[in-house]
């Protein structure tokens, strides 16, 4: 067991984190191999079906995937099926080879949902019929006009059943037009090798073990505090952390790690080691940039970027108008090693075109031509990822009066 940590300065620990996460540098993953490559190395992306200039997994993957398509995700989740539509730390994405692994998420799901006393399981039986003579079906398709209570709130009978079913993990996500999931039973798409597996974890501790670390992956850089990062891991309070935290050590599946300036011990897992010292001995990057996603894996703990890169995030889509700092929809830009601006993303649905409705430098931040063409270059591939005609800047809302060189450099 090593007792003493791992020393880095906190440039080295920025670099290690976007080393990690494929951001340093960007653009070295291609195609669907590459979306495999990054899911199976942090384990899942978070799914949010809120859609302004693209879904979160889609600006967290166009950030890391050479000329990425929207098409090659839908094909990897609905027609390949390596992927599923599943929960991990939220709504999540994540490799079918995982299923295995969630079998206490869907056994707690089914004791809860599955109670018979509850109205929508009534229905149960009728679903599983319908969709065995007619195939694939969205709660659209059933004709119940009764309401019930439910998690986030009343909902349409129907709805609630299917959810049901596919929190227990009877049914699957098929397919998705919108914002309407289709389902399907999990036995005609999962493999029958991995639908039969037993779960790998015998114990709750060896479950905790292996959910912490996957945690731990998810970052690549991680702390013993309280904070979004944990979210997801069912038993996990902070005495359960910790005692999983001390197990790990021992076992030297992950190492820790001490940031100059900050208080707080971190954690690699073991596998990064390598990557970790490449760090450590200059493994330097061209300064390229990035538009990050709200939920991207880098930002899942606000308070560890807010300490590593000494920048603050929050997204404000569900704060009222008049509680919101910045705005909307606003995405974080990378360059380097540094957070250096953010922008508020909107989009015009006649025109097809991207719009910046407003734009914050950072307080310490210096525009140079050397930024201005990466930013230039970044936003002009982003275009085509999204598949936008042009980008536009409403001019009357922008703070910086400056960026009539992204606008005519940026367009496709």
């Amino acid at each position: 067991m090593k007792t003493h940590p791992i020393e880095l300065t906190n440039t080295q620990a920025r670099r290690f984190l976007l080393a990690h996460q494929g951001l340093w540098p960007p653009k070295k993953l291609v195609g669907k191999k590459g979306i495999l490559e990054y899911i199976h190395h942090v384990g899942s992306i978070q799914f949010d079906p809120l859609n302004v200039i693209g879904r979160n997994p889609d600006l967290v993957l166009q950030a890391r995937i050479k000329n990425y398509r929207e098409k090659d995700l839908q094909e990897l989740l609905y027609k390949d099926r390596k992927l599923l539509d599943g929960w991990d730390k939220n709504m999540c994405i994540y490799a079918v080879e995982d299923w295995p692994y969630f079998s206490r998420r869907r056994e707690r799901a089914y004791k809860y949902f599955g109670d018979p006393s509850r109205p929508e399981n009534k229905i149960v039986p009728h679903i599983r019929k319908i969709i065995k003579e007619k195939g694939p079906i969205s709660s659209g398709d059933l004709k119940y006009d009764d309401v019930v209570d439910w998690a986030w709130a009343p909902t349409k009978i129907g709805r609630a059943a299917l959810e049901s079913m596919y929190f227990w993990g009877e049914l699957i996500i098929y397919n998705r037009n919108g914002v309407r999931k289709y389902y399907d039973f999990a036995e005609n798409h999962i493999p029958p090798s991995i639908l039969a597996r037993t779960d790998p974890n015998i114990t709750k501790e060896q479950y905790l073990d292996w959910h912490v670390k996957r945690r731990v992956g998810a970052i690549g850089l991680l702390w013993d505090r309280s904070g979004d990062s944990w979210l997801g891991i069912h038993g996990l309070k902070s005495n359960e952390r910790a005692e999983t935290i001390s197990r790990l050590l021992k076992k030297e599946e992950i190492l820790p790690v001490k940031i100059e300036n900050i208080n707080f011990q971190f954690y690699i897992r073991k596998e990064e080691e390598e990557l970790l010292k490449s760090i450590q001995n200059g493994n330097n990057s061209k300064s390229k940039a990035s538009i990050i996603a709200p939920l991207d894996n880098l930002i899942w703990d606000r308070k560890l970027i807010k300490k590593i890169f000494s920048f603050d995030y929050t997204w404000e889509v569900y704060k009222i108008p008049s509680e919101r700092k910045y705005g909307y929809y606003v995405l974080p830009i990378l360059y380097g090693d540094r957070f250096i601006a953010r922008f508020d993303a909107g989009w015009d649905k006649n025109a097809n075109d991207l719009l910046i409705k407003n734009w914050w430098w950072e307080q310490d931040i210096s525009s140079t031509s050397t930024m201005q063409k990466a930013l230039a270059e970044c936003f002009s591939q982003f275009l085509k990822s999204t598949s936008a005609n042009s980008m536009k800047i409403c001019k009357e809302k922008v703070i910086e009066p400056k960026l009539k060189w992204l606008e005519e450099s940026a367009n496709c």
